[in-house]
């Protein structure tokens, strides 16, 4: 009997997507691979408190604060222009190979999609981790398009290379906050002001 999850639907929902602080085994590493898939070391305002992460839209990179001024950066996919967001959220839950429903935007947008693809699937477009953002329709999550990584193209969800995620997924605890900016970190004080905005929810 064929499967449901086709692959056409579940391509389609992929381009339709969106404690104590642990710091990462490989913080210190300067492995050429890390430089390859686009995980460096970074600095960061002081300002920022150890364990908080930080998306900066303007560089299209995740930062987790390990220690004042110092971060593990990470390339990401960013929402669309009319999708996008800022302020701040708490993390509220972690998923290990989440399942995906689609929004009924989604399926607005586009019928054929699966109305649900489980957890671990190889064209799940929630990828290998997945962290919830307050009682929001937003994630930061992993893919199964990783090609896009770099480009501005969900519906509110923060993507990442799936060895990123499950290691940014290790490293921080529920209650983690998370900060979304328009801003680079390069214009701290622009930071500091989307920290003093809360998101409202929206889709995925």
């Amino acid at each position: 009997m064929p499967s449901k999850y086709t692959r056409r639907g579940i391509l389609s929902a992929g381009l339709l997507l969106g404690a104590t602080h642990l710091v990462p085994a490989a913080i210190a590493s300067d492995d050429p691979d890390d430089r390859a898939n686009g995980r460096r070391l970074a600095r960061t305002p002081a300002s920022i408190a150890a364990g908080e992460i930080i998306v900066s839209l303007a560089d299209r990179r995740l930062y987790h604060v390990h220690a004042p001024g110092r971060a593990v950066s990470y390339p990401i996919a960013t929402p669309r222009d009319r999708d996008l967001w800022e302020g701040t959220q708490i993390v509220t839950a972690k998923r290990a190979n989440p399942s995906w429903v689609p929004t009924p935007t989604m399926l607005r947008d586009n019928p054929r999609l699966p109305p649900f693809v489980p957890g671990g699937h190889p064209f799940n477009p929630m990828g290998a981790r997945a962290l919830y953002l307050g009682h929001t329709y937003y994630r930061i999550h992993g893919t199964d398009a990783p090609w896009l990584i770099g480009q501005n193209v969900s519906k509110g969800c923060i993507r990442m290379l799936d060895p990123h995620v499950i290691e940014l997924f290790d490293a921080v605890p529920v209650g983690t906050k998370v900060t979304v900016t328009r801003a680079s970190l390069a214009s701290p004080d622009h930071v500091a002001r989307s920290r003093g905005r809360d998101a409202a929810g929206g889709g995925t």
